[in-house]
């Protein structure tokens, strides 16, 4: 049996996505959340909203920490209580499991979640270190690692223990940018060919340009309600039967394992526990392809297919839209971008749009249940959500 709703999508918005110049990330943010109030047109954004959370992760592109005020005082909402959380690229994926946990507690109805983050005026080598700050400082960031190497480094062990080859990966790309290049929102609307993957210079071998998510200015927003007030709202509800979330250990060097992310296992089998569904039911999935290799791995984890048969799920095309389980129909974070902060919600944006038939070209017919996954840095954390469209 399906699992009782314990917070409810009533609107939701996202920014586009890339390289917007001339912006500060909160006049982002208030693109987003205008979005997310036009849609909810019964929405007293003064009057009805209670809490803010918002998934933020560095104050050093901006050099502007205590971002939720911020957001409150740009958007007029003050004196509304404001959370920030920090989970490296899984923020905003904290920020709504907190907003769930605050409707399921009772403690407030009515709450606006989102994320945020403007990159792109900073120069490629701030920006790696400003993300190498989710990895272990003294073991992994002092001695080189960056996050393409670390990827890497999964990369080749999981062709090492299963065969996976470069081709495979390149296909996740080639299938994201295709997405991509439908989703108005997208950074990059342009398809790509295997053979231009692989002829992309290298970063961190096996993992090529393609192979790796871009820096990326953007943010995302919904409205979260009690399930019974939903109807006051919208006449297409989405309600979040699943809130789930785990750590692991933050340097990769220390697990046992590198072709697995135990995060994402332990939080999507509470998940799928919570929920009352199973893998095989998930009809639409937007998972953390930070690198080409995470989602093959995720394929896995998220049991959409065995431990080890990533590379051939991609390449017999089940992840497609019209596969047996379409995953990023948005283009991912490989071709849609990667606003770190911002990631997490935008997923759910994306399932949002989903389950109430608002895909367009890249729908996937008759949509019912959809799942995210958002991981911060390596996968020390991660966070899952599973969503029905209501009746």
């Amino acid at each position: 049996m399906v699992g009782k709703p314990l917070a409810t999508i009533v609107s939701a918005g996202l920014s586009k996505f890339g390289r917007r110049e001339g912006l500060y990330w909160r006049e982002l943010f208030i693109e987003a959340a205008t979005e997310a109030f036009d849609r909810c047109p019964n929405l007293d954004p003064r009057k009805d909203i209670k809490a803010i959370f918002v998934g933020h992760m560095g104050e050093s592109y901006e050099h502007q920490g205590h971002t939720a005020p911020t957001i409150t005082d740009w958007l007029g909402l003050t004196p509304v209580q404001g959370f920030r959380l920090e989970s490296a690229c899984a923020s905003s994926g904290a920020a709504l499991r907190c907003a769930v946990m605050a409707i399921a507690s009772g403690l407030v109805d009515v709450v606006l979640v989102g994320g945020v983050e403007k990159m792109t005026h900073r120069s490629t080598a701030e920006v790696t270190e400003f993300l190498a700050m989710a990895s272990d400082f003294p073991f992994e960031q002092w001695n080189g690692l960056t996050f393409p190497g670390l990827y890497a480094l999964m990369a080749t062990a999981h062709m090492h223990k299963y065969g996976t080859r470069e081709e495979q990966l390149a296909m996740v790309a080639v299938k994201n940018h295709k997405n991509a290049a439908i989703n108005p929102k997208a950074q990059f609307q342009r398809a790509i060919t295997i053979e231009e993957v692989l002829k992309s210079r290298v970063i961190a071998w096996p993992l090529k340009l393609y192979d790796c998510s871009p820096i990326t200015d953007g943010a995302s927003c919904a409205i979260l309600v009690r399930p019974e007030l939903a109807k006051k709202f919208t006449d297409t509800p989405v309600h979040i039967i699943a809130s789930a979330g785990a750590t692991d250990k933050i340097g990769v060097y220390e697990r046992e394992d590198l072709t697995t992310l135990l995060s994402a296992r332990v939080a999507s089998q509470e998940a799928y526990r919570m929920a009352g569904v199973e893998p095989k039911d998930i009809d639409v999935a937007e998972v953390h392809d930070c690198f080409t290799i995470a989602e093959i791995i995720l394929y896995e984890d998220l049991g959409f297919c065995p431990k080890g048969y990533g590379g051939k799920f991609i390449e017999e095309g089940q992840p497609e839209v019209g596969g047996k389980i379409p995953v990023n129909t948005s283009g991912g974070l490989k071709a849609k971008g990667h606003p770190v902060g911002a990631t997490g919600v935008a997923q759910l944006y994306e399932v949002y749009l989903q389950l109430t038939n608002q895909a367009g070209p890249r729908q996937v017919s008759g949509a019912e249940i959809g799942l995210t996954h958002n991981m911060g840095g390596s996968g020390a954390s991660a966070f899952v959500h599973i969503y029905k469209r209501g009746d």
